[in-house]
Parts: structure tokens; C-alpha cells; sequence
């Protein structure tokens, strides 16, 4: 269907008589959790692009999934919205089955892909209310939705420029605003600060707070910036389609160690071998060798006497998720679960 054809079926849509007096029904009430899988699994020939996960999400909860490219992220967010039908296991979003009941499903999830949904031709309103005819949403509730989203995400001055004049931080506003339009009750956000600023990337994470607090959404994220992830409530580490680790960022920080302690030096070998029995297995990154520090009140200047003239830089710091992330991926933590 043409550009102006669609853009006519959404007016018209919203001009109509309203479909419904109210969004959907939530099936929440059937369920403790907002999302939750048992042995989730995408196969695509001998590809395991998802192998087996468990996943259980909280109502309210900000969950992340985090993990490398082709660690099966995107795949499991499609499966968990209906975008693909899992190979095994078995998944329910706000109460419903999403293999049994994919319609409901759909009603009570919004989805922010990783590349933007926005007609690039449409006013950022147009776009806000072609997605409301989507949803069949009353004219009156579709009007009075737009308007409020257009202030939440300070873009009231913006509402009649084409969204492809905005910036990238702006139409990434747009995308989320589009994705909660119909109050969903779990939203889906696919690397959603890609390419964004510090700046926007900050406001944008403001805005998933403030829709939390006042919306009461669910909201699963996946996010290459780790520190990004230390806002979650939980979070998932994924790797070649396998859960490697989860739990509250501070409990996997804090499992992690005190400190991890960076040395640099021209090789790496005998640095290992030289504070391996003292600190367990280091870890080796980009010319430097890094070891878990389990004492809290660890001093480096206990190392100054032992240290080779050829190390080049020392320095102790306190953990991150980053670190957690490098000593999962690399085998040296093993399955991290909180509680286990």
C-alpha cells in the first residue's frame, strides 16, 4: 500500500467511531511474573541461535539481557514477541502463551527494534497516530495518549516536523514513544541507545525510568553498553545461545571480587606466572593481565618489592559489569547464578 493510502487508513481509522472503550484486558493476574520461559530454543538447521534458556521476569522489573553479538539476544526477543516461533520449550508474556495465544500476546507488549519503525515522511504525530490506528485505540484516547507521550519526551515543539529532520536521539524518543503508545504491560527494547550520544543515550534511560514509575511497565533490555545495565533489576548474560550468568548487577559484581587488579607488560606469560598462585587464573586482554583481588582492604604497595622492572603500569580498581561479562565469556567464572 502506497505511503499517502496508509497515512488515509490511519486518519480514517482514527476519525471512526471508537472499536473498543478501552485497551485490552491484561492477563497478568494468571501469572506471578510479567514473562517467563522454560528451555526456549530457536534451532535454524544445525544452528542453535537460542539453546534451552530459562528466563523469569518480575512485574515491574527492569530486566537486561546482555551478551556479544550473535549471542541470541535479538532471536529470543523475537521469539518472546511472537516475531518467531521458538523450536522447544515454551514461553508466557503478561499471562499469555505466546505459541498458544500470539493475538493477546501482541496486545500487551510494545516493541522498540534496533532499527527504527518510524516512517521517515511522517510528522512525529502522524507517526504516533498511525501506530494508534494499528492498535485500534479510541480517537479520544489516541489524541490524549499522543499529546502526553509528546511531553514526557519533550518533543511538543517537534510534533508537526517530518521525523527524519529530527536527530537521532529525537527519532530514538519517537521510536519508544510509538512502543508505549497503547500502554503495553512489558515492553521490548532492542538495543534501543545504539548509536546515540552519552547525552541522549542518558535522557533516553531517564525516560524508561520515569514510563516505569508512572506507566508501571515491565521492560526487558538488551544493550551492548554494560554500564548501561547496573540500572537493571536483573540481568542475563548470553553467549552462543546459552546463559553463562545472571543475577542483581551488584550480587555478580560483588561475586566477582573486591578489585581486579590490571598489570601491563611486555609479556603477559610470565606475568601470569608470576601472580597466578597468589590471585587464581588472570585474565589476558590487550596487552595486560588482570586478576580477581577477593580482600577488601588489599593494598597494591604490598606488590611494589615483588614486581618485575619490566612491568610497565599497575592499577587497582573496583569491578564492573564489564568485567564480570570478560571473565564469563572467557570460561573463568563458570555458570554465575545468584543464589547457587
Amino acid at each position: 500500500m502506497a505511503l499517502p493510502a496508509l497515512l488515509r487508513t490511519a486518519k480514517a481509522v482514527l476519525s471512526s467511531e471508537p472499536v473498543r472503550q478501552s485497551l485490552p484486558e491484561t492477563g497478568l493476574e494468571r501469572s506471578a511474573n510479567a514473562l517467563r520461559a522454560q528451555g526456549l530454543a530457536k534451532h535454524f538447521g544445525e544452528l542453535k541461535a537460542v539453546d534451552g534458556i530459562d528466563l523469569q521476569v518480575g512485574q515491574g522489573e527492569l530486566f537486561g539481557l546482555l551478551g556479544p553479538n550473535g549471542s541470541g539476544k535479538t532471536t529470543t526477543i523475537h521469539m518472546l514477541t511472537t516475531l518467531t516461533r521458538p523450536t522447544l520449550g515454551s514461553a508466557t508474556v503478561a499471562g499469555f502463551d505466546v505459541c498458544a495465544d500470539p493475538v493477546s500476546v501482541r496486545r500487551q507488549i510494545g516493541l522498540v527494534f534496533q532499527e527504527s519503525a518510524l516512517d521517515r515522511n511522517l510528522t512525529v504525530a502522524e507517526n504516533l497516530h498511525f501506530a494508534a490506528a494499528l492498535y485500534m485505540m479510541p480517537l479520544a484516547l489516541a489524541r490524549l495518549r499522543t499529546n502526553e507521550l509528546l511531553r514526557v519526551f519533550n518533543l511538543e515543539a517537534k510534533r508537526d516536523v517530518p521525523v527524519g529532520r529530527l536527530s537521532g536521539g529525537m527519532r530514538r524518543a519517537v521510536d519508544v514513544a510509538r512502543g508505549v503508545l497503547h500502554r503495553p504491560r512489558v515492553l521490548f527494547l532492542d538495543e534501543p541507545t545504539l548509536g546515540l550520544d552519552p547525552i541522549n543515550r542518558q535522557a533516553l534511560w531517564q525516560f524508561i525510568a520515569r514510563l516505569r514509575r508512572e506507566e508501571q511497565i515491565t521492560v526487558l533490555i538488551t544493550t551492548h553498553y554494560l554500564e548501561e545495565a547496573t540500572a537493571c533489576d536483573q540481568v542475563a548474560f548470553l553467549n552462543a545461545g546459552r546463559i553463562i550468568g545472571r543475577g542483581t548487577p551488584g550480587y555478580l559484581i560483588k561475586e566477582l571480587g573486591a578489585y581486579v587488579l590490571d598489570i601491563e607488560g611486555p609479556d603477559s606469560d610470565q606475568i601470569a606466572a608470576r601472580f597466578e598462585p597468589r590471585f587464581g587464573a588472570g585474565l589476558k586482554t590487550h596487552g595486560k593481565v588482570s586478576f580477581r583481588v577477593a580482600e577488601e582492604h588489599f593494598s597494591i604497595s604490598r606488590l611494589e618489592a615483588e614486581i618485575d622492572p619490566r612491568v610497565q603500569a599497575m592499577h587497582l580498581r573496583r569491578p564492573d559489569l564489564n568485567d564480570v561479562y570478560l571473565w564469563l565469556i572467557h570460561g573463568r567464572l563458570g555458570h554465575k547464578e545468584q543464589g547457587s
